[in-house]
């Protein structure tokens, strides 16, 4: 591993030479300069992970170089050496951005302490750094996973409403990647600097549901023992991610409309009303429509948050995106176990691309794990899916017939089924789901491939 490097800017040349035998037994490559204009031009060529400056030199001051230094590298430390170490110079430094000061003379215990804390600190930059890199990799556009139609005419709408300030409502079955969609367009978006804040709505009561968005003064009710700030002060100048919102009670759902209508809110037990500015995406399985019909919710919420809709199709619907999931889970998890697995076998996969999937991408991620851990050899198998998966058959999961137990037109019309299914599946898939090749290839009109498309629900990611 390279040696940390520490420049020491100092117009006595008897002060570097200290300098530099001390920092050189510590452990650390040392430079040293005495002229602060050439040292600066140094900073930019030999990149040194700290810098120590004096405050006092001619032609530049230490504060000087600090400003050049930032300039050149805005994360690089620097360190202020001071004979003349006052409350005010101190305060000017560390305003200006530097990291610490220390006071001539100094020991080498003291320049070795403050030397590691310079360290720590900029290792601690560089990891959240690299964390940051890998969220917004993570939650980029071109990290969800697939090729289909389907999925790119999702990202499309996707892409283009990233950077407006529209409130956004994601439609899809549990499972296809709601959440993961969510953070791809608060990362994209102008608030990706500010907090994406999630909400699970289903998993809490009315109450602590509340408690949890608004939050609470002291003593505002039994147990509420300090003042604690809600959700919603927290999302303030970021995303708001309201997941299963169709499960928010009427009573909430009114509190949440009047949050959004006037962009303040109180806390419980409080009387001060605290301002808010974030852009709500929510999400549901539910069709909310038809919930608003049941009186279930309230209609004027519901074009608050549905300024733009988006639909996430479910995995059936996306049925060449599944090797490539698979492969991406199958990498993930055997890099995680330490085992040594890359393949998947043709029947497994065979197997994978016919079942219905009612978990959607989130089951096949699972499906995926518990493969990885019963697996044996270099190749996931049939052996190492669960047995429902073997057992069941494709779209709308209909098992075998068995044809001892129905009657004759029963297993003739369920097996009809079964066929139709696969085969439209298969057929799809093949033409690269478009209508017009489908047809041509099965010799049959367009209308029958419209009318088994509207019988299984098969409509997702269709062209022409």
């Amino acid at each position: 591993m390279d040696k940390k490097c520490v420049f020491v800017i100092d117009d006595e040349k008897d002060f570097l030479e200290n300098c530099l035998r001390l920092i050189t037994k510590q452990g650390y490559a040392c430079l040293t300069e005495s002229d602060p204009e050439k040292a600066i031009e140094r900073i930019g060529a030999e990149r040194p992970d700290i810098v120590l400056t004096d405050l006092k030199m001619p032609k530049k001051d230490g504060i000087e170089v600090l400003k050049e230094a930032k300039k050149i590298d805005p994360e690089i430390i620097v360190i202020l050496l001071t004979g003349y170490a006052t409350v005010q110079s101190a305060v000017e430094a560390i305003k200006e951005g530097a990291f610490d000061y220390i006071q001539k003379p100094f020991s080498a215990d003291q320049l070795r302490v403050v030397i590691e804390r310079a360290l720590n600190q900029k290792r601690l930059l560089e990891e959240n750094r690299n964390l940051k890199m890998q969220l917004e990799t993570a939650y980029s556009f071109e990290n969800i996973i697939g090729t289909s139609v389907a999925l790119k005419n999702v990202l499309e709408v996707v892409k283009k409403v990233a950077k407006s300030e529209a409130n956004i409502l994601i439609l899809g079955e549990s499972g296809t990647g709601k959440e993961l969609i969510a953070r791809s367009i608060h990362t994209n978006s102008n608030h990706f600097k500010r907090s994406f804040v999630p909400v699970d709505c289903a998993s809490l009561p009315e109450n602590l549901l509340e408690s949890e968005l608004f939050g609470h003064e002291k003593g505002s009710f039994t147990g509420a023992h300090i003042t604690r700030p809600g959700l919603l002060e927290f999302a303030n100048d970021g995303t708001l991610f309201l997941d299963e919102i169709g499960d928010i009670s009427l009573n909430l759902q009114g509190k949440l409309l009047r949050v959004l209508q006037e962009k303040n809110f109180r806390r419980i037990g409080g009387r001060k009303l605290i301002d808010v500015n974030f852009r709500v995406i929510s999400a549901t399985n539910k069709d909310l429509r038809e919930a608003i019909k049941k009186r279930e919710f309230r209609e004027e919420l519901y074009y608050r948050i549905n300024v733009i809709t988006i639909i996430l199709p479910p995995l059936r619907e996306r049925l060449g995106d599944i090797p490539l999931i698979a492969y991406h889970y199958l990498r993930h998890f055997a890099n995680l176990n330490k085992k040594n697995i890359s393949r998947i076998s043709p029947e497994a996969m065979r197997l994978l691309e016919n079942f219905y999937w009612p978990g959607n991408v989130r089951e096949l991620q699972n499906i995926i794990e518990r493969a990885i851990s019963f697996c044996d050899g270099d190749a996931i198998t049939a052996d190492d899916l669960p047995e429902y998966i073997k057992e069941k058959i494709s779209e709308g999961m209909i098992q075998r017939p068995e044809i001892s137990e129905l009657e004759f037109k029963k297993a003739r019309s369920e097996w009809l089924e079964v066929f139709e299914k696969n085969y439209l599946m298969n057929l799809l898939k093949k033409c690269d789901y478009n209508i017009s090749k489908a047809a041509k290839l099965a010799a049959v009109d367009r209308k029958s491939i419209h009318r088994w498309l509207k019988k299984y629900k098969m409509t997702m990611g269709i062209k022409e």
